[in-house]
């Protein structure tokens, strides 16, 4: 039996109702989950933690795998006393969520996937993962700062905002976080055995998740709907918060 290195995550509820756990991208934090609270604080209880490493979570010493950074949740919610709930994942998120519904199914009563998809990374993707790692390594947060907003939304004052986050982030949480994506298993399994109502939300002009990568997901979950967000990036709940709202709301609804 595989044993986990836990770490007790910092995080934020706001709101009350249905519970909502909120797990945010990489190399973010749980702040841009922020503008769905005006939507939904009168309909649901947000959970919105920092994973280990980013934001205010402790950072661990092993590669951060989607499997163990689903166990943080895991404690959380246990935490929490939490016996059903809707969990929402942005893109890395969105693995952990995976993750999470493979070893706790009982306890989802919804399941969001934003920006985000169940395969796993293809050879030249996970090369290129670990060639971020060495430029972390020298430069530190910084050089994703700089250049991956671009790539994740066309919003210019959100691009501001998002280099700001991202410069924040701790450089080991980082480097932890990419062996932890690079090394992740294909969940495209794991999506047939989900029982719970599962929406996909997708950024019309994503340039990370591609049309091809959504269509798995549709094909293979039992009960799911695509929410599409037009001119949207790879950033739906800040470039269209009450869209993505709306799509949570439809999952309250059917918990």
């Amino acid at each position: 039996m595989a044993v986990f290195h836990t770490i007790d995550l910092d995080f934020e509820e706001v709101g009350q109702g249905t519970p909502v756990v909120l797990l945010h991208g990489f190399p973010l934090n749980r702040s841009t989950w922020y503008p769905l609270i005006p939507f939904l604080k009168d309909k649901a209880r947000l959970i919105m933690p920092d994973l280990r490493g980013f934001g205010r979570s402790p950072a661990g010493d092993e590669p951060s795998t989607m499997r163990l950074m689903a166990e943080d949740v895991a404690v959380l919610v246990r935490k929490l006393g939490l016996k059903k709930f809707i969990m929402a994942g942005h893109s890395m998120g969105g693995y952990i969520s995976l993750a999470f519904a493979q070893a706790y199914p009982q306890h989802l009563c919804g399941l969001a996937l934003v920006a985000s998809m169940a395969t796993d990374d293809s050879p030249e993707k996970r090369q290129a993962r670990f060639k971020t790692i060495e430029n972390v390594k020298k430069h530190g947060s910084e050089v994703l700062a700089k250049d991956m907003p671009l790539r994740l939304t066309s919003d210019v004052d959100l691009q501001k905002k998002l280099s700001e986050i991202i410069g924040g982030e701790n450089p080991k949480a980082i480097i932890n976080a990419l062996k932890g994506m690079a090394d992740r298993p294909d969940y495209t399994d794991v999506l047939p055995s989900i029982q719970s109502p599962t929406v996909i939300v997708a950024g019309q002009k994503d340039v990370v998740i591609s049309k091809e990568r959504i269509d798995v997901m549709v094909r293979l979950l039992q009960k799911n709907w695509v929410v599409e967000v037009p001119n949207g990036g790879h950033m739906p709940m800040m470039e269209a918060p009450e869209t993505v709202a709306n799509a949570i709301i439809d999952l309250i609804k059917m918990a």
